[in-house]
């Protein structure tokens, strides 16, 4: 009934108001924003710059990554942007810290999510593939500048990418203005680390930046702790017409005991022991080393024209070796299930990959109408490895293989992987090519907008290894068609029609099984209406979504139709997913702001072989799909003190695991408390402020991943 009432006056409230997920520049100091009214107060014979308005803290006025800058009321998509003050003010460090800021977004696992009820794990640097956390990694944030987060189907601009939509990552700069600053960081947990970063002019025309940042905490699991390393360094120059920008980031990052899956859970969802539980062993680890080069050329080679190219580069590689959990089993008899066997795995991936993207835009007016035209070509190869070995334990101990691990009052050490006795390694050595044009035009008539485009695209999937080597390759057209009609400069109605596709795996395309496959395709039909109000303080969106996604191989009901040994699938799986998001940021008083997402989804199966077979699905219901989100943050500053108090909180409505086990909604707390005077910033960060325990996301079937419990963190930086 709560959430039905909340629904409700959200849908009331937007008729005034519509949230728009929020872009930015390089977000400077709040004294320094656009728009902020400031006045030096004389206290002690210091000066403190007072902030009159909030109002520029966690908006945008352009969003890049639909590959045309636009402001958020000219656009037909949905981009939510999280700008480096939000980042700052709420002391993420990683992706995960950031998901309640996006309407419509929740944990999956790692470093996937599900977006608009489909399960996605699509990332890019700057526009261009090649991620450099490659298997089981979490992106951290501390060379990002912001975040966006395009939503729905994009496979118009982007080329491959799952339905839900796709994370767009920006990456620090040099700037022409020299500023630096340093900061330290002490926490619960034997937490500490500090970071360094300074850029700006050295001549020339050219400028410079660097960055290092590093932090050693421990997590609340059992023996887990990590250790991150982030160095960046980034040189420029600017001339007449353009910018040419070259990158180098190195990413070290040691996880003790860390590839962790769920804490085991009753049938209704409720952790059967402690939420630090952890089925590694002491000496188990996931360790990840990647470096990353990146060229980019930004030109304005005649009136009217851009033009924008870059080229990355990324050699990334991880080592792993770990105790999975596998069957529960009762050990004593008594018919309550006590204890889990184990395997144990040895693992390394490496990905090297190319990255090239070339986008060009033409500005003009014809005929009195505003026209532009953009047009771009991007390639991608991925050249992949992965050694695998394994070796299962059992319900007793052996020697040579994985003890079992109590649920309750766990026993460690009782086996040595040192010990174990390995099959040999299995070797998974794959290709992926990539490369896709596109031309979109965009016309401004009066107060409408119309955009239309059309891309298409090339892949070549090649995988071998012992005893087999595949190869298929095909293509595939995907479309955009949007408009906006603007009501009044701060008022604007939008709808969009856009496609995607993803292709099949590689192993699905034997022809003994009817292949091949056309890739499974998205469809979204989208639209609403946004706002700037009052000048800007008041920025909203509304929209509502219905996402199909077709050509879902599913077993075929007849099975080995041609008799040769394989069974048959066939390509008629659908699902429809279909929501209302409902976005706000604004200032609720010139010193006081707020920000607030809120998503309903319901996606449900629409065409199936009448026996299962659709990924995540379990029952008629998704994997970690929730039905109702909810995340607020809101920022109360005192500018005679140059103080910020911030309180944030998440609510999530239950999901099921992989068994249709319940995960538990949960709704936690979060705040901050911020100081700001004469270059010093201090950042006082209180997590779980109520020590809830709750799951993030199911597993299983039967084991969640557990939220993390309450924690404190101060950094203190001075920038100069």
């Amino acid at each position: 009934m709560l959430i039905r009432q909340t629904r409700k006056g959200l849908l009331l409230l937007s008729a005034a108001v519509v949230p728009v997920p929020v872009v930015a520049q390089s977000n400077p100091a709040p004294s320094q924003q656009e728009g902020v009214q400031e006045a030096p107060v004389e206290t002690d014979g210091s000066t403190i710059i007072v902030t009159g308005r909030a109002q520029k803290l966690y908006r945008v006025d352009e969003t890049l990554s639909g590959r045309l800058p636009t402001a958020p009321l000219d656009s037909s998509q949905s981009i939510t942007v999280i700008t480096e003050q939000l980042i700052d003010d709420q002391g993420a460090r990683d992706a995960q810290d950031l998901y309640r800021n996006i309407s419509g977004v929740t944990l999956f696992s790692y470093a996937g999510v599900t977006a608009r009820g489909f399960r996605q794990e699509e990332t890019f640097f700057d526009g261009l593939r090649g991620n450099p956390y490659i298997g089981f990694a979490v992106p951290q944030l501390a060379n990002i500048e912001r975040v966006e987060f395009l939503k729905g189907p994009a496979g118009m601009l982007y080329g491959q990418t799952a339905p839900g939509g796709l994370f767009n990552y920006i990456t620090k700069t040099p700037e022409n203005a020299f500023r630096g600053e340093v900061a330290g960081i002490i926490g619960n947990g034997d937490r500490f680390g500090g970071s360094g970063e300074i850029t700006g002019p050295i001549g020339g025309g050219f400028a410079a930046r660097a960055g290092v940042f590093y932090e050693d905490r421990g997590v609340f699991r059992t023996f887990a702790s990590s250790r991150t390393l982030i160095a960046d360094g980034g040189l420029s120059f600017d001339f007449d017409g353009g910018r040419i920008i070259a990158q180098f980031t190195h990413y070290d990052q040691e996880l003790d005991a860390h590839r962790l899956r769920g804490v085991p859970t009753d049938l209704e969802g409720n952790f059967l022991t402690s939420r630090r539980w952890n089925h590694n062993e002491e000496t188990d680890f996931q360790n990840l080393q990647s470096n990353v080069a990146q060229l980019r050329a930004e030109l304005e080679p005649a009136e009217g024209l851009t033009i924008s190219a870059g080229i990355r580069y990324s050699d990334a590689s991880e080592r792993q070796q770990y105790h999975e959990p596998r069957a529960g089993f009762d050990s004593d008899g008594d018919g309550v299930l006590d204890s889990i066997t184990r395997q144990f795995r040895d693992q390394a991936r490496g990905n090297e990959d190319w990255s090239l993207g070339i986008n060009g835009i033409w500005a003009t007016t014809i005929g009195g109408l505003g026209n532009r035209v953009l047009a771009g070509y991007d390639y991608f190869q991925s050249d992949s490895t992965f050694l695998g070995r394994s070796v299962n334990g059992r319900t007793t101990i052996t020697p040579g293989l994985p003890a079992p691990i109590a649920i309750v009052n766990p026993v460690y050490g009782l086996s040595n992987s040192a010990d174990y006795i390995f099959p040999e390694f299995d070797s998974f050595p794959a290709v992926n090519r990539r490369q896709g044009f596109y031309l979109l035009d965009e016309l401004t008539i009066g107060r409408l907008i119309l955009t239309g485009g059309i891309r298409y695209d090339a892949f070549r999937d090649r995988e071998f290894g012992d005893g087999f080597d595949e190869t298929f390759s095909g293509d595939a057209w995907t479309y955009r068609v949007g408009a906006v009609y603007k009501l009044r400069d701060d008022i604007s109605l939008f709808g969009q029609y856009a496609t995607s596709f993803e292709p099949q795996s590689i192993f699905d395309q034997d022809p003994r099984a009817g292949g091949p496959f056309d890739p499974t395709t998205g469809k979204s039909f989208e639209g609403g209406i946004r706002t700037a109000l009052f000048g800007g303080r008041v920025q909203s969106s509304l929209a509502a979504y219905q996402i199909k996604r077709t050509n879902v191989l599913q077993n075929d009901p007849r099975g080995d139709v041609a008799g040769d040994g394989i069974d048959d699938l066939i390509q008629f799986g659908e699902v429809t997913s279909e929501g209302i998001e409902f976005d706000l940021a604004t200032d609720i008083t010139p010193n006081w702001v707020l920000t607030l997402a809120y998503a309903y989804n319901d996606t449900r199966i629409t065409g199936d072989n009448g026996g299962g077979g659709i990924g995540n699905r379990v029952g008629d219901r998704f994997v970690n799909a929730p039905e109702h989100q909810l995340g607020f943050w809101t920022r109360y500053q005192f500018p005679e003190l140059g103080l910020a108090a911030a309180l944030g909180g998440d609510y999530v409505s239950e999901r099921v695991d992989f068994g249709n086990i319940p995960v538990q909604p949960y709704v936690v707390f979060d705040a901050s408390l911020i100081y700001e005077v004469n270059g010093i910033r201090a950042v006082l960060r209180l997590d779980n402020i109520f020590d809830k325990t709750y799951a993030v996301s199911g597993f299983g079937p039967r084991a969640h991943f557990p939220g993390e419990p309450r924690s404190v963190f101060l950094e203190v930086g001075y920038a100069f």
